[in-house]
Order: C-alpha cells, then structure tokens, then sequence
C-alpha cells in the first residue's frame, strides 16, 4: 500500500556551490511511503506525516546552509571562540566566505555537491530511522517552483528573529512582481532578479570591524579588501560572516521581505518619483510582502 501527501512543506535554506557561491534555495517536498497497514488499517495518520515528517525535514535542512563536506573548498572546524559554535571556510569562482555560526546553523552531507539527489538521500536516511516498522519505504521528490517569470536567489540573515530565521546564511529563491502605473512590468522585476542574482543581502546595522571579528585563524589571516564584515548577536547564538563584495548588496534596514518590498518600492521612487508602484515580494513560495508608494 501508498500513501502520499503533496506538497507537505518547502524548505527555505542555503548552500555551497564552488560556480555559484553560497546560494539560497526554495524546494518543495513531496513524500510517498511504502507500507503494510497498521492497527488502525493506515500506513501512517496523515497528520503524523504532516507533522513529524515536516518536523524531521525541517530540523534537518530548513533555513540552514547545507554544506558538501566531500568539497575540498569546504573547511569546516570548531569555534576557538565560542563553545558550540562552528567556521565555516569555503571558497568559491565569485570570491571566499568565512562564516562563525552555532552548530546548527549547518547541514553536513556527505556529498561533493549540494542538489536535489545528495539532499533526497540525506533526507531520506534521516526519516526512515524515525518511522514505524510497517513503512518499508520512502520516496522523497524535492522540486522547485515553476515561476513564470523573474526571479532570484538570495541568501541573508535576521538578527531579531527568535527562530531559525536568525541563522545569517538561510536563504530563499523567490520570485517578483513590480507593478508602475497600474500595469505590471517585466523589464523592473528582469532587472531586480538581476540586481539579486545569487546575491547575499546585509544590513549596514550588522557591519563589524576587522578587530571585532571571530573568524577562523587561516580566515582572518587571508581576509581581502574585496570581503566585507557582518556579525550579530541572536537567541541561538554569535553569528560572524565575511562575504565577496561582488557578491553582496547591503540594504539601510533589515532584511525581512517586508522591508525589502519596502527598500525595493523606494529605489523605484528616488529613480521615477512621479510614478506610482507595487512591489510584491517573495520569500520562497507562496509568501511574502506588498509595498505600495
């Protein structure tokens, strides 16, 4: 016997990528078990799927960076500072990121690359040791949205969320709709999902100084003029991240999707202020923020 549940939940997270950089990502998770029925003549409640399975894949990948730990760019080490805190070295063809983190902030997979086959099969590894002996089997299909239009990858960080959003390299792919006059417009959201293409956003409140710092020895020893500084203090612990500046846009508020639906409506009014605008942004799928101006 089959059981499914389609679209059981999205996972928001970021990832290594040697071409790309740190990339944020959007999937959705469908899931079919294989079983024989219990006591109840059920492979599994659907609200044990919905609710433990979605907490499994949430505690495991959601809004954390996923880490290839078969990349040799990939260095990964404890904290000298802080105690249940990790760096993070990686380098990449757009520039290196050196990042402090608490521990779980990162995935580890055991793989040379992150993309959906190396995550489906961590996924798939961790839920079946948590579920019952009738289910012999589990198929995971991670997909992305079909967008019809502009969108983009970004990845970020927010210091002011008491939940794993707070984690400074989660990340989203997201798509936009920008509205001038009434009338939707496919050049200003082709050109915001260029501006935002693989992009780290930062807030200028969260730039720290070279001295203040806490960053692996071999980082902070090989920091460039091109990488730029951010670091903040939130529940789940101390957050440090140098970042490729050819890789960055750093934005005069925080970074949750309504203030950047704010930020992006008012670029587009400082550069045509006599026209009327609605941003509606994305985070991930199917949410997000609407500025109007």
């Amino acid at each position: 016997m089959q059981l499914f549940v389609n679209d059981l939940t999205v996972i928001d997270f970021s990832y290594c990528c040697t071409e790309r950089g740190i990339v944020g990502e959007s999937w959705i998770v469908d899931v079919l078990l294989d079983g024989s029925l219990n006591e109840m003549s059920m492979v599994l409640d659907f609200a044990v799927v919905k609710k433990q399975i979605k907490a499994i894949i949430d505690d495991a990948v959601d809004h954390k960076l996923l880490l290839p730990m078969l990349d040799k760019a990939i260095t990964v080490s404890d904290s000298t500072y802080r105690e249940g805190h990790e760096f993070v070295d990686f380098k990449s063809k757009q520039g290196s990121y050196n990042l402090q983190s608490p521990r779980c902030a990162f995935a580890k997979i055991s793989s040379d690359k992150i993309d959906i086959a190396s995550v489906t099969s961590y996924l798939t590894e961790i839920i079946l040791e948590q579920l019952p002996k009738n289910v012999q089997g589990l198929t995971l299909n991670l997909r992305a949205e079909n967008i019809d239009g502009a969108f983009y990858h970004y990845t970020h960080g927010l210091k002011l969320h008491d939940g794993n959003c707070q984690r400074i390299a989660h990340g989203h792919r997201s798509k936009i709709h920008i509205y001038q006059n009434g009338q939707r417009s496919a050049d200003l959201e082709a050109a915001w999902s260029l501006r935002w293409n693989d992009i780290y956003l930062a807030s200028e409140a969260d730039r720290i100084a070279l001295a203040d710092i806490e960053l692996s020895a071999n980082a902070t020893e090989n920091l460039s003029a091109d990488q730029q500084l951010f670091s903040y203090f939130a529940p789940q612990g101390r957050f440090d991240i140098a970042v490729p500046s050819n890789v960055l846009d750093v934005v005069d508020c925080d970074s949750t999707v309504e203030l950047l639906a704010d930020f992006i409506l008012r670029q587009l009014k400082q550069q045509s202020p006599d026209n009327e605008f609605k941003v509606v942004a994305f985070e991930g799928v199917a949410k997000g923020a609407i500025a109007n101006g």
